[in-house]
């Protein structure tokens, strides 16, 4: 339940949440480019690179198979890779700002 006391401007212009928030969307941007990336190499091997996707490495298994089923992969790397760093750096930096809130440190 939300409080109504907060006041949100000056969290919002508190230089610790302005730091996460500047962190994380560089780190999330990265993370956005990568995936976006990652992803349409598939369709664009699959159009311009066919004689790459069609060899086969097991019976009927071949590369664009592999690669195709290497986006589920990547794709539960990078949610790793967000719940790690989230947990590391952006929850404890959370933390402080709520800390400082609480404290009544910042009205």
């Amino acid at each position: 339940m939300s409080n109504p006391n907060i006041n949100w401007a000056a969290i919002d212009t508190n230089p610790k949440f302005q730091a996460l928030h500047r962190k994380k969307l560089f780190f999330l941007w990265g993370l956005m480019i990568f995936s976006i990336i990652y992803y349409f190499m598939l369709p664009i091997g699959a159009a311009y690179f066919q004689d790459l996707f069609k060899i086969k490495v097991w019976g009927v298994v071949n590369v664009g198979l592999l690669f195709a089923l290497s986006e589920f992969v990547v794709a539960w790397t990078i949610a790793f890779v967000y719940s790690r760093k989230a947990n590391r750096e952006f929850d404890s930096m959370t933390q402080e700002i709520v800390n400082e809130l609480n404290s009544g440190s910042m009205k």
